[in-house]
Order: structure tokens, then C-alpha cells, then sequence
């Protein structure tokens, strides 16, 4: 069972379709004993998610869990059912109040007030547990837990998933002994290195298994209500919707509908009204929790630029016609699209109009099948499909390098 502990008073630009780079292989090593590992990121699912997903593919290898998030209620989604993935292995979240109480991303003067409790906390839950490594995914808890963490002597490693790093990387990567890059524009130089490691995404054990025929399209699309033989279009927003795509969905359901092409729109949670009536062929949702079934289903998507909807996207080939979320200072959502190359097409919200709408249904129509078959070919070479073995095959050697100092000691 999953439990929550509130802690008071405390919170490269151009695009490559070159395979990644394997000269610098990790290791895969198999455990002596079960590896007790502490998570620090929340805030987003973007934070969790990947944590997730590294854990979904070493259920076995797992004896403890200690999750340092912040506490926001959108992480229950995000959490929900991991208990269940792990067979039964007890999960701790300790909310590590960085945040002003009205939420939001705390100022320095504040982060600089809250983070010294949140580290003597983060400290007392990781002995608690007796944590051997430590990953942070991103986000503000990264830097008390990071802190504690390495006042133990708990080896540290860092997920930067975005193709822009962020502040919990650009902070805290001298800290680390590994820095795991899901994208090539966030390596200096776009060189790997024995610290800074290029390994791609973490993906879902059914995202891994790669791309999808044909005939498990039909059936995916059977599964979700749709006729089988006719193209559909899905629509992903992001986990909290984009009002941007709910509006143009809308206002061109018609024209999609009219030209044969079907429509899964997911709305958002929360805003269900700005989806059209349900009817043949369209059917909204304000949360796609089976992502996959979806995308097995999908001719084309149209989505925002979240890493992980992206590496999904590109992990089951499906191309994407990509509009990033426009007001991100680091424009880090258009830099995620450029990491896969030609398999994507980068849309400015500003030409999400009738014209646009025409060409979706050009290119999601049979006619458009010879393009669509270029894209997918170019996301099976840019993105590898084993980043999360290869990642847990390194968390479990620096766990056992920190075993056998703490035993030679």
C-alpha cells in the first residue's frame, strides 16, 4: 500500500535521426540481492512517469521504494496502481513541501527557506528505508533529496527526459555520479561520456516491444468503438489538456468526419465541454489512461510536445504532427519534437485552422500512406527501445559498488 508523509515547513536545437550512440554500452548487471531505491520528482506525471516506467520492467529486482514528490493532488493520477505493478512491494511517498502554499514553483529566497528541513527530512526517510541508490527524475524535490542523499553516501543519479535539461539537471549534475540523457541535445557537445550517458526514454514494457501491424491496428481500433478499416486520428493533449487542440478539433470535427477520418480526442481532465457531442467516428475522453491501445489504433496523431508522449509516439512508429505547448521560456517542448527528426512535423498553434484540418485528413487518408510509411521508418531508427534496462542495469552496479565500499570499510 502506498502511503503519503507531508513534511512540514519544507518544498541540442537541431534534429537527429542518426541511431543513437552505442560506444559506450551500460552494463547490464544482475542483482545479488533485491535493490532498495529512492525516486525524487513529482509535481507533473512528467516527473513520475519515467519512474514508473523504469520500475515496470524490474518488478522482481525491487525490495523497497521511497518516492520523494511534492504532494500536489495531480500526482495521484500518476501514481495510481504502482503498488499493484510491484506485487505488493510497499511504496513511501514523502511530499516534501518546497512550494508556497498557493502552489506554483517557489522563488529562491523561499526554496532557499524551505530546503534545509526538507533535506533533514529526505535524510531520516532514507535511512529509514536504508536506500542504496538515489534517481531524480526533475523537479524542485530533486535538491533536498539529492542533498541528503550524498550526505549519506548514497550514490546518486540523475533522468534528464526533456531534450532541454532542466533546472534539477543544469543544478545538481555535479552531484551525480551518472546523468542519464533521453535525447542527444542535452549532452555538452552532443558527446557521451562515462558520466554523461546517452540511453534514449524510458518506455513501458508494451511500448517496448515496438512497432504495430497492421492487423492489431484494426483490432485496437475495434477494441476502442471505431469501424476497423476507416483512418483515425488521435488527439492528445497532454495530461492536462490543451485548450489550443480542444478548440480545433471542434471547430473541424466536421470536415474530418465527412472525409472518412475518425476521431479520439482527449479533452483534458476537467474539460470535457470544450470536446464536441459524441457521435460516429468521434469520441472523446478527458483521460486516455490505456495510451498505448490508443496509439496502437492511431493512422496519425496530433499531440503535444511532452517527452514521454513523444517517445511513446515514436516508440510504436506512429507519426505525429507535433504543436508545443508555445509559452515554455526554453521551448523545450519544440526541442523534444526536433530530436525525432523527420518522423515528426513541428505545427505552430497559429496554423491550426481549416486549411490545416484539410491537410491532416491528406495525409491521414490512404493517399497519404506512402508519407505516413516514411515517418514511421524514421522513428524506428532514432529511437532505441531498451533505455530502461540498460538505465536499472546501472542504478543496480552503483548500488553494488556502494555495497562492497560499505562492507570493505
Amino acid at each position: 500500500m502506498s502511503t503519503v508523509l507531508e513534511v512540514e515547513d519544507a518544498n541540442a536545437d537541431a534534429a537527429s535521426s542518426r541511431p543513437m550512440d552505442r560506444s559506450l554500452p551500460l552494463p547490464s548487471v544482475p542483482p545479488r540481492t533485491r535493490l532498495r531505491v529512492a525516486f525524487a520528482g513529482g509535481g507533473t506525471g512528467g516527473h513520475i512517469v519515467p519512474g514508473r516506467h523504469l520500475l515496470a520492467h524490474q518488478p522482481a529486482s525491487v525490495a523497497d521504494v521511497l518516492w520523494f514528490c511534492t504532494g500536489r493532488a495531480v500526482e495521484e493520477r500518476a501514481f495510481a496502481g504502482l503498488d499493484t505493478e510491484l506485487g505488493g512491494v510497499e511504496i513511501e511517498r514523502v511530499a516534501l513541501a518546497l512550494e508556497p502554499d498557493g502552489g506554483g514553483a517557489p522563488r529562491i529566497s523561499g526554496l532557499a527557506l524551505r530546503t534545509l528541513p526538507a533535506v533533514r527530512a529526505a535524510r531520516a526517510a532514507l535511512r529509514a528505508h536504508r536506500s542504496e541508490v538515489l534517481i531524480g527524475l526533475g523537479g524542485f524535490t530533486c535538491l533536498p533529496a539529492v542533498l541528503a542523499a550524498r550526505s549519506l553516501g548514497i550514490p546518486v543519479a540523475l533522468l534528464e527526459i526533456n531534450a532541454v535539461r532542466g533546472k534539477a539537471t543544469r543544478w545538481l549534475a555535479p552531484l551525480a555520479t551518472r546523468v542519464f540523457h533521453a535525447w542527444r541535445g542535452t549532452l555538452g557537445g552532443g558527446r557521451a561520456s562515462a558520466k554523461h550517458v546517452l540511453c534514449g526514454p524510458p518506455l513501458a514494457p508494451r511500448f517496448a516491444a515496438g512497432g504495430v501491424s497492421e492487423e492489431r491496428q484494426r483490432a485496437a481500433r475495434a477494441a476502442l468503438g471505431f469501424v476497423p478499416d476507416r483512418p483515425l486520428l488521435v488527439v492528445l493533449g497532454g495530461s492536462q489538456g490543451a485548450l489550443a487542440l480542444n478548440s480545433f478539433v471542434t471547430a473541424q470535427l466536421g470536415e474530418f468526419l465527412r472525409q472518412g477520418v475518425q476521431v479520439l480526442h482527449q479533452t483534458g481532465p476537467g474539460r470535457s465541454e470544450q470536446g464536441a457531442l459524441e457521435r460516429a467516428g468521434y469520441r472523446q475522453l478527458e483521460f486516455v489512461h490505456d495510451v498505448h491501445a490508443a496509439l496502437c489504433a492511431a493512422t496519425l496523431v496530433l499531440c503535444r510536445g511532452g517527452a514521454s508522449t513523444l517517445a511513446e509516439v515514436a516508440a510504436l512508429r506512429r507519426p505525429a504532427w507535433v504543436v508545443p505547448y508555445p509559452h515554455h521560456v526554453d521551448r523545450h517542448q519544440e526541442r523534444n519534437a526536433r530530436e525525432l527528426g523527420e518522423g515528426v512535423e513541428i505545427v505552430v498553434e497559429s496554423r491550426l485552422d481549416a486549411n490545416f484540418a484539410r491537410e491532416l485528413v491528406q495525409r491521414t487518408l490512404p493517399s497519404g500512406a506512402s508519407e505516413l510509411a516514411q515517418r514511421a521508418a524514421v522513428l524506428e531508427r532514432v529511437l532505441p527501445l531498451d533505455a530502461a534496462q540498460r538505465i536499472w542495469g546501472e542504478l543496480t552496479a552503483m548500488a553494488r559498488s556502494s555495497r562492497e565500499i560499505a562492507a570493505d570499510a
